[in-house]
C-alpha cells in the first residue's frame, strides 16, 4: 500500500518528528529545530507557504504553541495540524515523534487554515453556555470539543481565538457538541 501524498510542506520542530511523519506519509518536511527557529528556517518555510503551503504540525505543548505563534506572527497562509497529547505521548515524553503513523495521517488530514478575515461568529457566551468555561468539567470537555474539530487542546481563550481563525462553522461546532454530549452520557 502506497502512503498519503501530501502536496503541503509539513514543519515540524525537529529530526525524530521528521522521521515519524516521513514513515506516516510521502511530503516534504521542514524542521524548526525547536524554538530555535532563525531567520534562515523562517524564510525557507515563507517561501514554501508561498509555492506550495504548509501545514505546520508541532508538538502539542508550550513549546510547540510558541512555535506556532511566531509562525502565524511571520507568515500568511498556513494551515495548522493538531495531535491531540495523549496520541503523542510515550512515557513522559510529549511528541510527534510518539505519534502513530494513523494519528498523524489524521491530523493532517483535518488541517485547518487560520483565516485573515476572521468574524466574532463565537463569543465568550458559546463558552460559558456550554460549559466550556467557568465548570469544573471545563478543561476535560474543551479537550474533547478541541479533538473532535482537529484544532488542538487549549485554554479557554485560545479556543474562542481558534474557533473564530480557523472559521469553524456553528454547523460544526453543534456537531462537536453532540460528540461532547455523547461522550459524557457513556
Amino acid at each position: 500500500m502506497s502512503k498519503y501524498r501530501i502536496k503541503e510542506i509539513i514543519v515540524v520542530e525537529g529530526k525524530d518528528d521528521i522521521s515519524a511523519v516521513k514513515a506516516a506519509v510521502d511530503a516534504e518536511v521542514i524542521s524548526t529545530s525547536g524554538l530555535g527557529l532563525n531567520q534562515k528556517i523562517l524564510s525557507l518555510i515563507k517561501s514554501a507557504s508561498e509555492k506550495q503551503g504548509v501545514i505546520v504540525l508541532t508538538d502539542p505543548d508550550f513549546p510547540g504553541n510558541k512555535i506556532r505563534q511566531m509562525l502565524n506572527n511571520e507568515i500568511k497562509n498556513l494551515k495548522h495540524a493538531h495531535i491531540p497529547k495523549e496520541n503523542a505521548k510515550k512515557r513522559n515524553n510529549i511528541g510527534v515523534e510518539n505519534a502513530a503513523p494513523e494519528a498523524i495521517i489524521e491530523a493532517l488530514m483535518n488541517a485547518k487554515a487560520v483565516s485573515d478575515n476572521t468574524s466574532d461568529v463565537f463569543t465568550e457566551k458559546d463558552l460559558y453556555k456550554n460549559g466550556l468555561n467557568g465548570t469544573s468539567s471545563a478543561s476535560k470537555k474543551r479537550r474533547i470539543l478541541a479533538e473532535s474539530l482537529g484544532i488542538g487542546y487549549c485554554s479557554a481563550k485560545q479556543l474562542l481565538k481558534r474557533l473564530n481563525h480557523y472559521s469553524i462553522t456553528r454547523d460544526e461546532f453543534q456537531k462537536a457538541l453532540k460528540k461532547l454530549d455523547d461522550a459524557n452520557e457513556r
